[in-house]
């Protein structure tokens, strides 16, 4: 039993595991929370091509303010959550998250492309938040040699999260004869979000986490040596970056491009085809998590990212419908990467988890960059031919997944 486990059942006392139960509970509902905002955001970005009549560039700068606001947000998270715990982080992102989602009533009221772009920008503060707090939380949640796996599980939750928010997007949406009425029905979806992760906030509040620290073995096997002189860290960032760049991609242009390649299919219908397709990304959390007991996470990796880069030629070649297949593909192939790249880059890491987590979070920042790049190719060549740049992206992540494979041998 590790030093971490030992701190971890001494501060909750004989209902530990009760409590550690419960725990991992509540932050599972912190990973449904923000995949229903992940969500709904690939669904703002056709809506407001439609209603606000933006180009697909100028979409793509929802998941700009979205994914920029976690590089912004990840250090001043991770040096607050050094000082104040876990808690406190989560607390503090709860109350962002549900701030950003009540600024979408002033932003619909005077229909504004800036202004949901800035209620978007405080409501993904709160999720830079949580995610620097929730990911380290639950792999230290427990044995550090399935931190990958439980990691994986609770990221399952956000899939079934992104799978909700495309369809309460493309139900509501798209459904209104007018843009005001549109705008109504985004306005109160993100009341109601904020309703509920007040909710949340209040149940954390009267919750008493248990008080994890870092393992004292491995505080002094990394002690003496820099973060950045962590191979498996700084090649986690790196692949994190272009990980979140190319999932991010996929998701943003769904909808254009199934509208464009497959005969017939509305936004609406695009919209729960886009749900579909999140189901796949938790049925794939779910199924790699079980496959984890059995395969090394390192050769799940390796061989998801090569099967995506072969999907994302065949999106590339415009087939149809058999095309938008392999889009929808994808998604189950990406499902696991985010938690695996994630956990294999903050293991054994101890007091400097932390830290290691803030950094990984702002590597999310690739999701900032690569809608804008991705719409202008679909603006000047084609929806199709945009795919190409997650398809690059996965092959950095191929390369890492290799490295890992090579030192764990």
């Amino acid at each position: 039993m590790s030093t971490e486990r030992i701190r971890m059942s001494s501060s909750i006392g004989s209902g530990g595991s009760v409590s550690v139960r419960w725990a991992f509970m509540l932050i599972t509902t912190l990973f449904f929370m923000w995949g229903v905002s992940y969500g709904l955001l690939d669904v703002l970005n056709k809506h407001f091509q439609e209603t606000l009549h933006v180009t697909k560039a100028q979409s793509g700068l929802l998941q700009g303010a979205y994914f920029g606001a976690y590089f912004l947000v990840a250090m001043p998270a991770g040096y607050f959550m050094s000082r104040r715990g876990y808690k406190a982080g989560i607390l503090a992102g709860l109350m962002l998250y549900a701030v950003g989602a009540l600024l979408f009533v002033p932003a619909a009221m005077v229909n504004n492309f800036m202004m949901f772009l800035f209620a978007l920008f405080v409501l993904a503060c709160g999720l830079g938040c949580l995610e620097t707090a929730a990911n380290p939380y639950a792999t230290v949640l427990g044995d550090p040699n399935g931190a990958e796996r439980r990691l994986n599980l609770a990221q399952s939750f956000n899939g079934l999260g992104q799978f909700v928010g495309p369809m309460i997007g493309g139900t509501l949406f798209f459904s209104q004869t007018t843009a005001d009425e549109a705008q109504d029905t985004v306005k109160m979806t993100y009341v109601a979000i904020a309703c509920v992760v007040i909710g949340i906030a209040f149940l954390f509040k009267r919750t008493a986490l248990p008080d994890i620290r870092e393992s004292e073995e491995a505080a002094a096997q990394h002690g003496n040596t820099s973060l950045w002189q962590q191979k498996h860290f700084v090649g986690g960032v790196v692949a994190q970056f272009f990980y979140v760049a190319a999932q991010v991609g996929v998701g943003a242009f769904f909808i254009n491009y199934a509208t464009e390649h497959w005969h017939g299919v509305t936004n609406q219908s695009a919209s729960y085809m886009l749900s579909v397709a999140m189901i796949c990304f938790m049925l794939g959390r779910f199924f790699s998590t079980w496959l984890m007991g059995r395969v090394a996470p390192a050769l799940i990796l390796a061989s998801y990212a090569a099967i995506n880069i072969v999907l994302c030629g065949v999106v590339m070649l415009g087939l149809g419908d058999i095309s938008v297949v392999a889009l929808v593909a994808i998604f189950f192939f990406m499902s696991t990467m985010f938690p695996t790249i994630f956990a294999m880059g903050v293991k054994n890491l101890g007091n400097a988890t932390k830290q290691a987590s803030s950094f990984m979070i702002m590597a999310i920042v690739g999701g900032a960059i690569m809608p804008y790049f991705m719409g202008l190719i679909s603006d000047k060549l084609s929806t199709a031919v945009s795919y190409g740049l997650p398809l690059l992206c996965f092959v950095v992540v191929l390369f890492y997944a290799l490295s890992q494979r090579r030192n764990a041998a």
